[in-house]
């Protein structure tokens, strides 16, 4: 199960990932925000990293204009490991090596194209498990 959530400024993105999603399998929580109309991201990150922190769902991505104040709300929460990725090699890296469990994108930083090829590739790859990434994802936890 994936959190995805979103502002206005990701909003489409959004549902052009939910609509991919749905073709690939993939079930989905959409915890807002549900149209064009302006508001304000934090509650819309801070719900999806909650859902992941709480074990009610194994992945999140998060998206706003940018991608960067969504993830800041997301990494916030304990437990989250969220990365702002704009391109594939960061979201494979950040799931092989940061076990990242949350995604964020910016709708004006990324196209339709590859925003899918991003999610896939952060969906499609595992934690690497190497002791010095796993030992590095602990002292995260710590903090």
């Amino acid at each position: 199960m994936i959190a995805i959530g979103s502002d206005h400024g990701g909003y489409e993105l959004k549902e052009l990932v939910k609509k991919h999603l749905d073709e690939i399998g993939e079930k989905y929580d959409d915890k807002g925000c549900y149209s064009l109309e302006s508001v304000d991201y934090p509650a819309f990150g801070r719900a999806v990293a909650e859902a992941v922190a709480k074990g009610e769902a194994d992945k999140g991505i998060v998206i706003c204009t940018t991608g960067i104040g969504i993830s800041i709300v997301a990494n916030k929460v304990k437990g989250i490991r969220c990365a702002l990725c704009s391109d594939t090699v960061s979201a494979r890296l950040t799931r092989e090596h940061n076990d990242a469990n949350v995604l964020s994108m910016g709708a004006g930083i990324v196209g339709p194209n590859l925003a899918i090829s991003i999610v896939d590739t952060f969906l499609n790859t595992e934690f690497s498990g190497l002791e010095k990434h796993a030992r590095r994802v602990s002292q995260i936890e710590q903090n």
